[in-house]
């Protein structure tokens, strides 16, 4: 019986990872995404939202919900924090993929198991996938979308880039690498470059 191949997708900040689920999942791919997984684990009635709470302080709740903004400015600021936020976190969320993964596996209903986790190999689960792709882009580029899809400043794009690996680096600990350069003409080649390559084998 042929197993659903489980696929994580990684990259850098604005790097088009999104973009590439996307295609993925038009093609018959099952899709995850950590954030959205994180957003939903952000419930401050949750073991998980009493734990945020604990770590970084009331004032991160307004009325009843997580200010998301105010939590970035906190662990975007100091290491420790952010290390200590990601080891409540990564560990559920890892574990909600996989719970996905085994609802899923089974159904045939879908051509691959694709989940993007952006800090994929800094928290070092690479090792839980059959395939890793990253996608890059020049930095400029990078830079410019984030800016345009959030408002933050480009000092906010280096905070945060500060704390995950090189994407050169991602790129060479890869089995695929996407580079985003073009328009999304060419980056739905790649994809589908790197599909018919993995529904093949």
């Amino acid at each position: 019986m042929l197993v659903l191949k489980k696929v994580a997708i990684t990259g850098g900040l604005s790097s088009g990872k999104t973009s590439v689920c996307e295609i993925l999942k038009k093609k018959g791919a099952y899709v995850i995404s950590a954030d959205e997984i994180v957003h939903q684990l952000l419930d401050p009635q949750s073991k998980i939202g009493q734990e945020i709470v604990s770590l970084l302080g009331e004032d991160i709740l307004t009325d009843t919900q997580f200010n998301r903004a105010l939590i970035a400015k906190k662990v975007f600021n100091n290491t420790e924090t952010l290390k200590s936020l990601e080891k409540i976190l990564h560990p559920a969320v890892l574990e909600e993929v996989e719970k996905h993964y085994n609802q899923v596996k089974d159904q045939k209903k879908f051509t691959l198991f694709i989940a993007e986790i952006p800090l994929l190999y800094e928290i070092e689960s690479h090792h839980l996938f059959d395939t890793v792709v990253t996608v890059i882009t020049d930095p400029k580029t990078a830079k410019r979308r984030f800016q345009e899809k959030t408002n933050h400043s480009v000092q906010e794009f280096e905070n945060r880039m500060a704390h995950q690996l090189p994407p050169a680096e991602k790129s060479a600990k890869a089995d695929f690498t996407i580079q985003n350069d073009g328009d999304f003409a060419q980056l739905e080649k790649q994809v589908e470059t790197f599909y018919h390559n993995i529904t093949q084998e």
